[in-house]
């Protein structure tokens, strides 16, 4: 039997529950995978876009993404000489509370934190730019533990800094350090003590995954060199597949579906799909293909029923993912990020266009588009779903617009 577990989603309340449909608790979502479950949405938007709900200015720079759990948002950004964690009411706008975190983290492509926030329960973890990992009490922000996983196991910054959005499973929390050694490192997430420590390889801009095969549940995490399975439980190697690894940035997160696992990254490089096969006590990846027909840069793919939608560079494209075979392409938005939501992809570009098109391999239907403003930098963080809005994040600025049917 094979099953996707995925612990951010455990429990995502103030109570021990478990999370709401319309939540977002964690980077891609419920289950990291950039879909999100909900129905009754809009088919088609007005000209200029679905209603705005709100607009809220004071996230600071950044491109930290959006957790959302019973009714707040969380994100990351920055401001003077600090980054920060900072809640909002999800259906007003209006700021909650707002914890400094770490010094400024300066970048020519963009300052400022990069990973999203996970909620478990009423605790929160972030990563910010440079290292500074945390837990934060959801309801208030308050501290409850603090540490620089780069000075503690000697990992080196990436270039771009840490990206990663940190995953709960169970008891642990999984980040990448990419330190000797400690290229993976599970921590108890109530304390921050160490459980376990893996592998050497320099952290990428990836986020970690949990999946299940065959009774064996291991952690996929896309390193600068590589894809690696782990086991959750002590952090042991299971396998390793490095063909689809670049030199410049792996970004992608690996994705998990019915015993296979795809990834792909930019650069050059291409797409991979492994199949997992439990083995006397182990897991086995065989490479099922290796194709430069979809190559993610920044963004990540969405896999719907037989099909992979996503920005092989600055191009759309749908691909069969049992075979890899191209379906179609489109420049659609320009190049940019997807999430799917009630049959439809929706779309940002670097650009600020916004598109609603069918998720369909028959071709690209595009059924709406308007634009949000963009700034100095590119909007390259994605589109969030919950509770029937939608959520577009440029810079210090957010937008909140209705998208539910009537």
């Amino acid at each position: 039997m094979v099953r996707l577990r995925l612990a951010g989603v455990l429990f995502a309340g103030w109570l021990v529950m478990s999370a709401s449909a319309t939540d977002w608790p964690q980077w891609r979502g419920l289950e990291r995978n950039g879909i999100s479950p909900e129905t009754g949405l809009l088919d088609s938007w007005p000209k200029g876009g679905p209603p705005q709900t709100w607009k809220a200015q004071g996230l600071g720079t950044g491109y930290a993404a959006l957790a959302i759990s019973h009714g707040r948002l969380f994100t990351q950004g920055q401001r003077g000489d600090h980054q920060f964690v900072l809640a909002l009411d999800a259906a007003t706008g209006k700021k909650l509370w707002e914890t400094a975190t770490a010094p400024a983290f300066p970048q020519d492509r963009g300052d400022g934190p990069r990973g999203t926030p996970t909620v478990d329960g009423d605790r929160l973890f972030a990563m910010a730019a440079e290292g500074t990992l945390v837990s934060l009490d959801a309801r208030t922000g308050g501290m409850l533990w603090k540490m620089n996983v780069a000075e503690k196991f000697g990992g080196r910054v990436p270039n771009w800094g840490y990206s990663e959005s940190p995953l709960v499973d169970g008891s642990n929390l999984i980040v990448t350090p990419g330190g000797p050694g400690a290229a993976i490192v599970a921590l108890d997430k109530k304390t921050g003590n160490l459980v376990w420590r893996s592998q050497s390889d320099a952290a990428a801009y990836s986020s970690p995954i949990a999946a299940e095969v065959g009774g064996i549940r291991q952690i996929i995490v896309f390193t600068s060199e590589a894809v690696v399975g782990l086991r959750l439980n002590n952090g042991l190697l299971l396998w390793r597949y490095n063909r689809v690894a670049n030199r410049t940035a792996n970004i992608a997160t690996p994705i998990f579906q019915n015993g296979f696992v795809f990834v792909s990254s930019a650069y050059g490089t291409g797409c991979a799909l492994l199949k997992l096969t439990a083995e006397g006590g182990t897991v086995k990846a065989t490479e099922v293909y290796f194709s430069r027909e979809m190559q993610n840069h920044y963004s990540t793919s969405v896999v719907i029923g037989d099909s992979a939608y996503g920005f092989s560079n600055a191009i759309l494209t749908a691909m069969n993912l049992q075979t890899g075979q191209v379906a179609w392409r489109d420049r659609s938005v320009g190049k940019g990020s997807v999430t799917y939501a009630d049959g439809k992809l929706y779309l940002l570009s670097e650009d600020g266009v916004v598109g609603l098109a069918e998720a369909t391999s028959v071709g690209y239907r595009e059924k709406s588009r308007f634009e949000i403003p963009r700034g100095t930098f590119p909007t390259w963080t994605p589109p969030v779903i919950s509770d029937g809005r939608l959520y577009l994040r440029e810079q210090d600025n957010l937008y909140c617009f209705d998208i539910r049917r009537k």
